[in-house]
């Protein structure tokens, strides 16, 4: 049963890590901001620490370009995995679900991504931390609702 649980916790991660990524999307073209160049810069600077080669010049800047968007729905799922291992047995209100799982994200984003040096979140206005936050949220709410839905009836709250 805890497979099944943690197969349906993917499974809402990345319907959460999807959602993320829409809502996203939409702010750049609401707001007409550019793409973030930090999921490349992590995909950098966790291939530098690994002493992993992406390549010379233009192939380095490309396979970075792919693997910072993979980190993030790895991130995601992985997340959702835990998720489910963790919530297997649980009831989890979707309120607190949204927040334990758009928190935990965005915690283990900006977390990593400040450790290895890439952002320093002290230095964000505000208007960055709630572009940082509502689709770390929609990704809570998406997956905690996603969750809800795959699991049994007598597992929902």
């Amino acid at each position: 049963m805890r497979s099944a649980a943690v197969a349906d916790g993917a499974v809402a991660g990345a319907v959460g890590s999807a959602v993320l990524n829409a809502v996203t999307y939409l702010d750049m073209a609401l707001r007409a901001r550019p793409a973030s160049s930090t999921p490349e810069s992590v995909a950098g600077r966790l291939a530098d620490v690994a002493h992993v080669d992406l390549g010379p010049g233009d192939e380095a800047a490309n396979r970075r370009s792919g693997l910072g968007p993979l980190l993030g729905y790895a991130t995601g799922v992985a997340a959702g995995a835990v998720f489910g291992l963790l919530a297997a047995d649980r009831r989890i209100p979707l309120p607190l679900a949204t927040v334990l799982l758009g928190g935990g994200v965005m915690a283990t984003t900006d977390g990593s991504m400040t450790v290895l040096g890439v952002t320093d979140p002290r230095t964000w206005r505000r208007s960055d931390w709630v572009a940082d936050l509502i689709p770390h949220l929609a990704y809570g709410l998406s997956a905690a609702a996603t969750w809800r839905r795959l699991r049994p009836t007598s597992a929902r709250a």
